[in-house]
């Protein structure tokens, strides 16, 4: 995590063949840039998207349900925000993946 100018600046690392579950909160007031890879949007009703190195995505408000990596390679995924935005956010995205994070 980086922060310059009231903004802070947080680098998620998602290792080859792994997902996150998708928390609303995680991602509120960030804007999102796929800085390595391609990374995969599963939403709520199954629908899948992908996204590859230098989209921009808005993740906040989306009904999603998991972002996977399918590549070979780690994903890194750059979200830049207001300083209270990522303050106020219930827990961090850049936690360390736990059993609750599914595996494909």
């Amino acid at each position: 995590m980086r922060s310059d100018e009231g903004f802070e600046v947080r680098l998620v690392a998602v290792a080859p063949g792994r997902s996150l579950v998708y928390h609303d909160a995680e991602w509120r007031g960030a804007l999102v840039m796929v800085e390595r890879g391609q990374i995969e949007l599963e939403g709520m009703g199954g629908t899948l998207r992908s996204f590859d190195r230098g989209a921009v995505l808005w993740l906040a408000g989306l009904p999603l349900r998991a972002l996977h990596n399918r590549g070979h390679q780690p994903v890194v995924l750059v979200a830049v925000a207001r300083r209270d935005e990522f303050s106020a956010a219930a827990g961090s995205y850049l936690r360390p993946p736990t059993r609750g994070d599914r595996d494909r």
